[in-house]
């Protein structure tokens, strides 16, 4: 149907949809034509979801009926001049009355498949995963056939996966996990994938139980939900003997490896952008990743030292990068090979000050280069990798990529332009880094309910900074930047400032942070 539209190689089209099976087959059927799919995080709205589909510069958008209010609202009364097609089983829930119905409109075209324009090849662009990045608003990371292709493979490889497996996917399908080294089984390998719409800890045991899944996908946040669900005989009488993801806690590997009676954890790391990623396929504890010592120099990946800036730090004597011995922290860069199909590294689209951003030259020799994945990695005395934090303006909280520039800018514009920061703290019992931000409010004009709705229907609700502290002003540098180190420090203990609020997601707003909140938050007794 695309390409009797005159849709080519090379185009983009925007998929807006929640998961479900039409997802995939739509993006895989554009592919065909050699049409790129920018895949949009669906959890988005208002401004950062019309960025994301003006950065796309796509010549149509495929949007779910479920979603078409919050394309509608993002554009207020100007939609995009390209077509909008809209699909779904309950159309009439549909409140884009200009757009074409999808799923009829593919009825009045040939069934067969479209001669091919042009050859689509191994190092093409396959579809565009949005991401954070280290700042700012998203970015569009480059996908080709040859990173997709490869995720099946490795996978398949690393985790002795056999051909009667079935694959349990929960997570959102705009994310690599799913998206990537889920679907990829299906594709390359002909396993069974079980898809749902979302992840539910409730129903985990019993859809795996349901559906015979033998390998069932997580993010470290999914793992500790399961934990808190009351013990059910359905945690014991599944067939899931291998959990593959990212992000679970040395803390409770062991006591969820235990409990659920799982016999293997494949926990992997990769950066989406970049040209750098590992497996845990010997199942270690807490590891993520593994680069022998004897052979570390065949491996297109290592950790260099960094100075008390984040920056790396060179030797003063051959003005090369220092590379990190056992136990020391730095950051994890991957070697870039120009035109190799894994090496290389292509990183945003159309955004090159963003790509330079992450590129270091005469890093090991002169004229070579790595990709800076901006993560702080160690390395045991045996070379197993182990993942600490992240660097930059940017934090992880349930699993997404949350971007402070974003969200400051979003809350300044809410509050009529005030001085706004946002920075990451950490949470007793919680995986990750939530947000927290300081608004300047001199004149005490601020309406925090008023505020609250508004940061409802803007964020996601991942990105809504859990704690609120309201402040007279916030130090500027000599560059006109906002000082955030000491109100990071200070963090949201309620003994040094009574302006803190938090995020109450029973109410929707934010609520006064007290000493028995506290309390609950340090016990472990208040859902974030």
């Amino acid at each position: 149907m695309m390409a009797d539209l005159g849709m080519k190689k090379g185009d983009k089209v925007s998929l807006f949809m929640e998961n479900d099976p039409r997802y995939i087959c739509t993006w895989l059927g554009l592919c065909k034509i050699g049409v790129v799919t920018a895949l949009v995080n669906f959890n988005l709205r208002s401004m950062p979801l019309k960025y994301s589909f003006e950065l796309a510069d796509a010549k149509a958008i495929i949007c779910g009926y479920e979603l078409t209010e919050a394309l509608t609202e993002a554009y207020k009364d100007k939609l995009p001049n390209v077509p909008i097609f809209v699909s779904g089983s309950n159309i009439e829930q549909n409140v884009l009355k200009s757009g074409i119905y999808l799923d009829k409109e593919i009825l009045t075209h040939a069934s067969s498949t479209p001669k091919e324009q042009e050859n689509t090849g191994f190092l093409d662009e396959l579809f565009y995963l949005f991401t954070s990045g280290t700042s700012g608003l998203n970015k569009a990371a480059v996908i080709k056939h040859c990173r997709f292709l490869m995720a099946g493979v490795a996978g398949r490889i690393a985790n002795k996966m056999q051909p009667d497996d079935i694959v349990y996917a929960t997570l959102p399908l705009y994310h690599t996990n799913s998206g990537i080294v889920g679907v990829s089984q299906t594709f390359v390998n002909g396993y069974t994938l079980a898809l749902r719409d979302k992840f539910s800890a409730k129903n985990f045991w019993k859809d795996c139980i349901k559906y015979n899944v033998t390998i069932a996908q997580y993010m470290g946040e999914t793992a500790r939900y399961l934990l808190r669900q009351p013990v059910t005989p359905e945690e014991k009488q599944h067939k899931v003997r291998l959990m593959l993801g990212n992000g679970l806690r040395r803390e409770i590997w062991e006591e969820f490896v235990e409990r659920f009676g799982i016999k293997d954890i494949s926990e992997l790391y990769g950066s989406t952008e970049g040209n750098v990623s590992t497996v845990n396929y010997e199942h270690k504890v807490g590891a993520c990743g593994f680069i022998p010592i004897l052979f570390k120099n065949l491996f297109p990946m290592t950790i260099v030292k960094l100075d008390s800036n984040y920056e790396p730090i060179r030797d003063p004597k051959t003005g090369f990068l220092v590379q990190c011995g056992p136990y020391e922290m730095g950051e994890l860069v991957g070697k870039i090979q120009k035109d190799h199909a894994f090496r290389d590294f292509k990183g945003y689209a159309s955004d090159k000050a963003a790509n330079s951003k992450k590129i270091l030259s005469d890093v090991f020799k002169k004229g070579d280069s790595v990709f800076r994945t901006g993560d702080l990695f160690m390395k045991d005395e045996l070379g197993y990798l182990y993942f600490k934090d992240r660097l930059g303006d940017s934090f992880r909280w349930k699993g997404e990529n949350v971007s402070t520039t974003e969200v400051e800018y979003i809350i300044s514009n809410l509050t009529d332009k005030l001085d706004v920061v946002v920075f990451p703290v950490e949470v007793p019992n919680a995986d990750g880094k939530c947000g927290m931000a300081a608004i300047a409010d001199e004149n005490n004009n601020l309406n925090l309910d008023e505020l609250s709705s508004k940061i409802k229907k803007t964020l996601p609700s991942y990105a809504i900074p859990l704690f609120l502290r309201i402040v007279p002003s916030i130090e500027i540098t000599g560059t006109h930047k906002m000082k955030k180190t000491e109100l990071q420090k200070e963090g949201f203990g309620v003994k040094s400032d009574k302006n803190v609020y938090f995020w109450s997601n029973e109410e929707g707003k934010y609520v006064p942070f007290t000493n028995d909140l506290y309390e609950k938050i340090v016990a472990g007794n208040i859902k974030l």
